[in-house]
């Protein structure tokens, strides 16, 4: 069979438009299509792939568990599920681990568990949740409707009810908002899809403070912002703020798909059995691979190795725009980045996304006026510079026509 773009769109649903490029190989943080044209990879699958395309010690966890066991239901636990668990519980706040298979899976047992602890512990009338204009969730309908994003929730009929949103940031309307009836707040520790907006200290402390105040869950959203994309291995221990539920996937597997959900002994405890499940979740495929790409990541050389890596980007970009005079500012921490166009050029962050494939460079965008870049936390210092180098060719396409 031929696999061409047209077969695409005779086969797959359209609610996504993919580029006519097909990549076909993967090593490290270069990528090559169907016709052998090398890329460099700065979007990293979305902030997935944290150790770049095909890291031995992860094809070799893979092979190795391939040879073992598959799949169990939850009726078993499993060897890798213990031991990745233990490591997260090691490594963070958390005392309990829930498994799932995605960001938004465990975003939705994080809510359903505020939910439900509100219910248990404080009565029927605790069930307003909290969140922030341009955050992002998941698509499941909970999630994306506590998403801030009416572009993605709207259009589906009734939403779940009782949740608010405010502007990130806003501690004013944040306050105005929070109230007794508050079971949880949740958000990015570092706005992803948004537009990579860092919070303010005095935000995310008084946030912090107000949920104690009003008895509410602090939820810490870190699908994007975990695994050491920041430069720690979760963005929270960098805030000097610790939150009551975390969730957790996107780089946990380092590509292959899993997510967790974290939270301590007291507040797991309503989740009882059988009340929320998983039949991938744990799986002990996606279980093992995860285990090694934690344990690459979690080393004080890969974190370091994280800053010094933004670094390089933050030079390379205001190198590139001292030229060009396109961006107002670089925003994000760690290799979560985003270079935010000028009034010049609003709008325009589409162009420069392909145009940058034009010249063998993978790269996001986090709405229309900012380019994003997620690329593998060990990326190759010399991948970086010539990244850099192809992007500077897309941007003087864009500026030149």
């Amino acid at each position: 069979m031929q696999v061409t773009r047209a077969l695409f769109d005779e086969v797959m649903v359209p609610n996504y438009a993919p580029s006519s490029v097909i990549p076909v190989k993967g090593q490290g943080s270069r990528v090559w299509d169907q016709n052998g044209k090398e890329f460099i990879d700065f979007a990293g699958g979305i902030a997935v792939n944290c150790l770049g395309h095909c890291h031995p010690v992860l094809v070799k966890a893979l092979q190795d568990q391939s040879e073992k066991l598959w799949h169990l239901s939850n009726v078993m636990t499993n060897e890798p599920a213990l031991r990745l668990a233990k490591k997260l519980t090691d490594a963070t706040f958390a005392e309990k681990v829930y498994f799932a298979n995605s960001g938004a899976e465990s975003n939705e047992a994080a809510l359903k568990l505020a939910r439900r602890y509100a219910l248990e512990v404080f009565g029927a009338e605790k069930t307003h949740i909290i969140a922030f204009n341009k955050g992002f969730h998941g698509r499941t309908f909970f999630t994306v409707t506590v998403g801030g994003q009416a572009a993605y929730s709207d259009g589906f009929g009734p939403k779940p009810a009782d949740i608010q949103h405010c502007n990130y940031n806003d501690l004013a309307a944040f306050e105005a908002l929070i109230s007794d009836k508050t079971c949880a707040v949740m958000m990015e520790p570092l706005q992803g899809e948004g537009g990579i907006i860092s919070p303010t200290a005095e935000f995310v402390q008084a946030v912090r403070a107000l949920c104690d105040k009003h008895n509410a869950l602090l939820i810490f959203d870190e699908v994007q912002t975990g695994v050491g994309r920041t430069g720690h291995l979760y963005a929270y221990q960098g805030l000097g703020v610790t939150p009551d539920i975390l969730t957790t996937a996107k780089a946990l597997g380092g590509g292959f798909p899993i997510g967790a959900m974290l939270t301590t002994t007291a507040i797991a405890a309503h989740l009882k059995v059988g009340t929320h499940g998983s039949t991938y979740g744990g799986n002990p495929l996606a279980c093992a691979v995860a285990e090694a790409a934690f344990d690459v990541v979690n080393t004080p050389e890969v974190l370091n190795g994280v800053k010094e890596r933004e670094q390089l980007f933050r030079e390379g970009l205001t190198a590139i725009n001292e030229k060009y005079n396109v961006f107002s500012e670089v925003r994000g921490e760690g290799l979560l980045l985003g270079a935010v166009l000028n009034a010049d050029f609003a709008g325009r962050s589409r162009d420069f996304l392909l145009a940058s494939a034009d010249h063998g460079l993978m790269s996001l965008v986090a709405g229309t006026d900012v380019v994003r870049f997620a690329p593998s936390l060990i990326i190759p210092k010399e991948d970086i510079i010539e990244g850099l180098a192809r992007f500077e060719k897309a941007v003087s396409q864009v500026v030149n026509g």
